[in-house]
């Protein structure tokens, strides 16, 4: 596998928010999203067994892990890598952008997917038949940019009664939608959703490896 960085900091996002976490984003990502942070993963990295990753990911002591990207699974080791932190004991989630088949992912691993709105410019990269293949414990993650994203988030939510399938999540993009006026949305809707703030990007910025 490609792999851009083997790090570990505080999770940002999601159900575990503020645990310590090793974070293995892998390299590459077929989607070009308006709002991307990870751009330097699209290209480069260094070629790396599973073995290794999971050595590497072993010498932080941390037991949540975290594979990332780019997107993960464009690349096919990913699988393979996925099962085996599960093996060693480690609580793993996987983060993904929603456009490939997650049903092969172990059925251990907490799958965090996003559903792309209109406002990234990818919203027909969306595979709606990975929905049928979310556990309970699993998470879906919509970026927010603007209103029209709002209300269509809403209505897909609506259409796929997605709160009865796993936790749902909005998070406003990063300096372009102010979160307060996101967070007021939600309210006067009175929205079964978790509203949510990266982490990462309130204590670090955007500094890769944060």
């Amino acid at each position: 596998m490609r792999i851009t960085e083997i790090f570990r900091s505080l999770q940002g996002e999601g159900l575990t928010t503020g645990m310590s976490t090793v974070f293995v984003r892998l390299t590459g990502c077929p989607l070009r999203c308006d709002y991307c942070d990870t751009t330097y993963a699209f290209k480069g990295g260094t070629t790396m067994s599973v073995d290794e990753v999971c050595e590497r990911v072993a010498s932080f002591g941390t037991s949540h892990v975290t594979v990332t990207g780019g997107e993960p699974l464009a690349q096919k080791g990913v699988l393979e890598l996925l099962s085996r932190l599960c093996d060693l004991g480690h609580r793993v989630s996987l983060e993904t952008a929603g456009a490939h088949d997650i049903s092969q992912v172990d059925p251990r691993v907490t799958l965090v997917m996003d559903i792309k709105t209109p406002g990234s410019g990818e919203v027909e990269r969306n595979r709606w038949q990975n929905l049928q293949h979310l556990k309970p414990g699993d998470q879906l993650k919509f970026v927010i940019c603007d209103r029209e994203d709002y209300e269509w988030a809403c209505r897909r939510i609506e259409e796929h009664d997605l709160t009865r399938q796993c936790e749902v999540l909005f998070s406003p993009v990063w300096e372009k939608l102010p979160p307060e006026t996101l967070a007021d949305w939600m309210l006067a809707d009175h929205l079964f959703v978790r509203f949510q703030l990266q982490l990462h990007k309130v204590l670090w910025g955007e500094e890769p490896g944060r």
